[in-house]
């Protein structure tokens, strides 16, 4: 019989390094565990020991409202960060899909994104400094809470996107950004010839996604003389902002994100069933209907035209057949290298990342 895993709610960074240097001295698998929006990500662990939780780290640190940068601990969820950051008409262009309960940490372990990445790319083009708790339970720094402070940038694309597998973030330092004059959404039913004709527009989408069905969804941020123009050109239907509310509580029990260069995405989608994607971006989203093997077939398409398919969500034995990851990546043997680095027990989320 398989005991249940011991759960450490630490709350301090401090701590938290501590516990996790307590459990790697044991040779004991531990799982971060941030809001749990994610967890799905990522192979079945191959075992796990102690579930570290980082939802009690949920302070802002410091924001500075004029030089546009805030530090949090790392288990404070996105909306509690927005909020704070609304006092300040600013806020952080992050809207993932399985919202709300994000922690701001998993976040940047997992990659996710949403459709704001249109126009302010991903997490890791803001993200200006990170603090992470190693195994040998040292609390290590990359970047800083300046915009300018680029030291330590390696440390951070090192770990951001890595699943926990080589430290557990607990604080981060973002670069934020006004909130828009004008916020406009508008919709069509034009499929993809609407959604490159809006892609096109004088003053592009900050947010754009088609749908399987054919909807478009297109939300316009700016100067209100210029949005308005626009919008009135496209002569699509207005609509009220909670539509994107809605659309990033989407989570499928088995669902996938796919990405290629943007000019092939629609013959990746073609045949897929259900779908939502940023087609300015070359993303999409797969609500997988299914069996595994067709998940297969669909990942060797994306990845013979230099793309990905990565699964979000599975069962596990679905997972196990489909694979989370696909092609081992060219710096496989520089990933091994670090991971044994960094965490040379392989206690950190064992068996999940691609290493």
């Amino acid at each position: 019989m398989v005991s249940a895993p011991t759960v450490e709610k630490p709350a301090s960074a401090e701590e938290l390094a501590r516990r996790l240097h307590d459990a790697a001295s044991s040779k004991l698998a531990v799982v971060p565990v941030g809001g749990g929006r994610a967890s799905g990500m990522g192979d079945p662990a191959e075992r796990c020991d102690v579930l570290l939780h980082t939802t009690r780290l949920d302070r802002v640190i410091e924001h500075s409202q004029a030089d546009m940068v805030v530090s949090v601990e790392a288990g404070i969820t996105l909306e509690a960060l927005q909020a704070e950051l609304a006092k300040a008409g600013q806020f952080l262009p992050l809207d993932p899909f399985n919202s709300p309960g994000h922690t701001i940490g998993g976040l940047l372990a997992t990659g996710w994104t949403g459709p704001l990445r249109l126009r302010y790319g991903s997490p890791r083009d803001f993200l200006i400094g990170i603090r992470v708790a190693l195994p040998d339970g040292r609390l290590a720094t990359g970047g800083g809470r300046v915009v300018k402070n680029v030291s330590g940038y390696d440390m951070m694309k090192l770990h951001y996107g890595a699943l926990g597998s080589l430290g557990v973030i607990v604080a981060a330092s973002f670069k934020v950004f006004p909130k828009p004059l004008h916020d406009m959404t508008v919709s069509s039913g034009g499929g993809w010839a609407d959604a490159e004709r809006a892609l096109a527009t004088p003053v592009a989408p900050s947010a754009l996604e088609l749908f399987s069905d054919g909807r478009v969804l297109a939300r316009y941020t700016g100067s209100p003389d210029a949005i308005n123009r626009v919008v009135k050109d496209l002569g699509w239907q207005q609509t009220d902002e909670v539509a994107w509310k809605e659309h990033a509580s989407r989570a499928p029990e088995r669902w996938a994100r796919i990405a290629v260069p943007r000019e092939r995405l629609r013959e990746v989608v073609a045949d897929l069933g259900e779908w939502w994607a940023s087609p300015g971006a070359g993303i999409a989203y797969w609500s997988i209907g299914s069996d595994a093997a067709s998940v297969k077939v669909t990942r060797a398409k994306a990845e013979s035209l230099g793309g990905s398919l990565v699964m979000l969500a599975a069962p596990d034995h679905f997972m196990r057949e489909a694979g989370a990851w696909g092609a081992p990546p060219s710096t496989l043997e520089l990933q091994q290298r670090l991971r044994n680095a960094f965490d040379p027990n392989h206690v950190l989320n064992p068996g999940r990342f691609v290493v």
